[in-house]
């Protein structure tokens, strides 16, 4: 498998409201943190992850995560 391109090498903090979410796995996507179809023609394939209610989260951008979608620090050793 390819290797995901680093957006950034900070998570993407923000509040969600309550719905489905699809996270970029790619690091193409123009829409960070989230998927705009960019993966298309890759190994990658988008995360889809939901949101119960209203929170404040740390999204991974640097796609090296070991809980996605969720930023656990990965980014401090790239």
């Amino acid at each position: 498998m390819s290797e995901p391109k680093i957006a950034d090498k900070k998570p993407a903090v923000m509040n969600l409201e309550p719905g489905v979410y699809h996270w970029c796995s790619c690091g193409k996507s123009q829409e960070m943190a989230f998927c705009d179809g960019s993966h298309k023609g890759t190994d990658f394939t988008p995360l889809e992850f939901k949101i119960e209610s209203k929170k404040e989260v740390a999204i991974c951008n640097c796609k090296h995560t070991k809980t996605p979608p969720y930023c656990d620090g990965s980014h401090t050793s790239l």
